[in-house]
């Protein structure tokens, strides 16, 4: 496994609504990115801390979402295939996190 990947993405929104458009939209963020049809997401939330994992074409990454007041803060570790592409996912997580969070 590599290095996890931890993308911090602000908002105004106060945890506890930033957390319900999480737990809405989670799911339906994963299955728009390329391939996304072919994820298998399993999800289960404790307290302000959605955990995950996300399996498809043999792959698995898993990771967690804490939610806080004024920041969501994402951690995920990548399969081997990904990890070279860290720098690239970064900047597109948090650009489909900000969406999710408008």
């Amino acid at each position: 496994m590599s290095e996890p990947m931890t993308v911090n993405i602000p908002h105004q929104l106060g945890a506890d609504e930033a957390r319900q458009r999480i737990a809405n939209g989670f799911a339906r963020t994963v299955g728009s990115v390329p391939g996304g049809a072919l994820i298998k997401l399993n999800e289960r939330w404790d307290g302000n801390r959605m955990i995950f994992e996300a399996r498809g074409l043999g792959q698995t990454a898993s990771g967690f979402i804490d939610v806080a007041d004024t920041v969501v803060t994402l951690t995920v570790t990548l399969p081997p295939l990904l990890a070279g592409l860290v720098d690239k996912l970064r900047g597109r997580v948090r650009d489909a996190g900000q969406l999710l969070l408008r």
